[in-house]
């Protein structure tokens, strides 16, 4: 059997792989138009920081080790041009010499991936603006760092990759400015945990200017200055990061289906509407999980699954992949933030009965050296008590908590599995409560109305109607009542048993604590401060 497979990074080169441990009698062909096959898109902004110190490292595999090791056909600085069904053939051109090629097929896999959006705007072709999409770019930009008076950068766009390359302009002593159009950043957060990312980038000097288009670069030969609908900025460089988009025009050209979003549409085994024709990697469709929904997941963690499935299908062997459900984390600095499942507000749009809650927590035992804070925002349906979804954020093991919480929804769990799971304990690696049970019980606390708990945004929407009480271990709050938790045995001196009140302390715990106790004394109109001070800051300014 004839496979071509059409693209080398992740995806086509996974589906070519495992199409020849299948069977090695399979003729697998891999032509892909870049020179390098099987790179680690994911590491480049770490290259252009210097973290990853070696340019060599970025190459995964190179086009004549990956034949050896896999028996597989590479032909490299190959672009496939056009499909042709009826014949099952692909005409492709070498682009270096313009040389025509015709490659027949029985069985073929688009893994053209997807491209960087280069927006039409004025300057946008000046010496200094980059892209951060192939190993060439990051070698590129690492190389004019470290060997020009590099000053000040504009990062336009402020989603995973973005952020990342600010990061690392930052650690490179660059003054950095990160721009974006939307409201929120990083995407797939929360506005309430996408503040807190914003603050924490602003507070390490990292400028972040949301709600903020940029409309031209200005420069004479080479780039000097943006300039925004608001304003103008001085820039060395210019990196363009307003994401990407799926190269699936090969698709459409020859009558496959696309979606609303232009992925090529796929079924559960990956197969187009052409029942001899595959999409895998950033160029194909996929499906959530949660919602059944056509999704897209541009990552090299969907793209190794998609290529598995695809090759086990072509050999014969039963083989779906069920979908995502959006997981994803990113490194901010000395925090990390990850998510999965809904957001509060998509879970609203498809009519779930929503209830959340933002708890922050140890990551460990608050004893042992290096234990950090976490927080975790955990999104449920108020009457089943389905969870929808997490984003976790903070210092430790982000990774762990929001993989356990991926893990439950993919098998439907609820908040009371999350309580009941039996998970690793010692003093360096979790609390006793473990994170996520801690957060299930607020929320579950929250849903049964045993204890009222307010957001920051609507406190501030109603601070007239409010009495601030504090109760930290030790008076904090300006003009605030202070009251010890542990002296409240009947009224307390100052409040009034129908007065509106809202309790604040440093995470939450104590003013829940006090909270049972004043109920228990006949307070009737209470309130915790979700997240406390640590997740609300400006609280401490009023």
């Amino acid at each position: 059997m004839d496979i071509l497979v059409i693209g080398g990074v992740a995806a086509g080169t996974k589906t070519a792989a495992k199409l020849k441990r299948e069977n090695r009698d399979y003729n697998v062909t891999i032509i892909t138009k870049g020179k390098d096959i099987s790179y680690a898109g994911c590491g480049l902004p770490y290259y252009v920081g210097g973290v990853i110190e070696n340019k060599e490292s970025l190459i995964v595999n190179t086009p004549k080790n990956f034949e050896k090791l896999t028996g597989v056909k590479v032909i490299t600085d190959t672009e496939a041009l056009k499909i042709n069904r009826e014949l099952k053939t692909v005409k492709a051109i070498n682009t270096i010499t313009n040389e025509e090629n015709e490659f027949s097929y029985n069985k073929l896999v688009i893994a053209t991936g997807a491209d960087p959006i280069k927006p039409n705007l004025e300057g946008i072709n000046l010496q200094g603006v980059h892209y951060v999409r192939t190993p060439e770019d990051a070698i590129n930009l690492r190389e004019i760092i470290e060997n020009e008076d590099i000053k000040r950068a504009v990062v336009v766009g402020g989603g995973f990759i973005g952020l990342e390359i600010a990061e690392n302009l930052l650690e490179n002593n660059i003054k950095t400015t990160v721009v974006d159009a939307c409201e929120n950043i990083p995407p797939g957060f929360d506005k309430d945990v996408s503040r807190y990312l914003q603050d924490k980038l602003i507070d390490e000097g990292i400028m972040v200017l949301t709600n903020e288009k940029v409309v031209s670069i200005i420069g004479d030969e080479k780039v000097s200055k943006i300039k925004t609908d608001k304003r103008a900025i001085k820039a060395d460089i210019v990196i363009m990061s307003v994401g990407i988009r799926p190269n699936s025009r090969i698709a459409y050209d020859c009558g496959i289906s696309l979606e609303n979003n232009k992925t090529i549409s796929v079924n559960y085994k990956m197969q187009t509407d052409d029942e001899d024709i595959f999409a895998v990697g950033d160029c194909a469709s996929v499906k959530n999980i949660l919602t059944n929904n056509s999704a897209w997941s541009p990552m090299g963690s969907s793209a190794n699954k998609e290529g598995r499935c695809v090759a086990r299908t072509i050999a014969g062997k039963e083989s779906k992949f069920k979908g995502v459900l959006g997981t994803s984390i990113v490194k901010i600095l000395d925090i990390s933030a990850a998510r999965t499942g809904l957001t509060e507000e998509e879970a609203k749009v498809y009519g779930y009965n929503v209830e959340s809650v933002i708890v922050p927590l140890d990551d460990k035992a608050h004893y042992y050296p290096g234990s950090g804070l976490l927080f975790i925002k955990l999104i449920a349906d108020r009457k089943s008590e389905k969870i929808l979804g997490a984003q976790v954020f903070g210092k430790g093991s982000v990774d762990k908590q929001i993989d356990t919480v991926a893990t439950a929804i993919h098998f439907e769990g609820k908040l009371n599995d999350l309580q009941d799971l039996d998970l690793a304990y010692a003093p360096p690696f979790s609390t006793a409560i473990s994170p996520l049970g801690h957060a299930a019980n607020v929320l579950l606390n929250k849903i049964y109305e045993d204890v009222e708990i307010v957001r920051f945004e609507e406190f501030i929407n109603n601070q007239d109607e409010y009495k601030i009480v504090d109760v930290n271990k030790v008076a904090t709050l300006e003009d605030a009542l202070f009251v010890d938790l542990s002296k409240i045995n009947g009224k307390i001196e100052g409040l009034e048993y129908d007065d509106k009140i809202l309790l604040v302390c440093q995470r939450g715990k104590r003013a829940y604590l006090t909270y049972n106790r004043m109920k228990h004394y006949g307070y009737t109109d209470i309130s915790v401060l979700e997240g406390g001070l640590s997740l609300n800051k400006e609280m401490g300014e009023l």
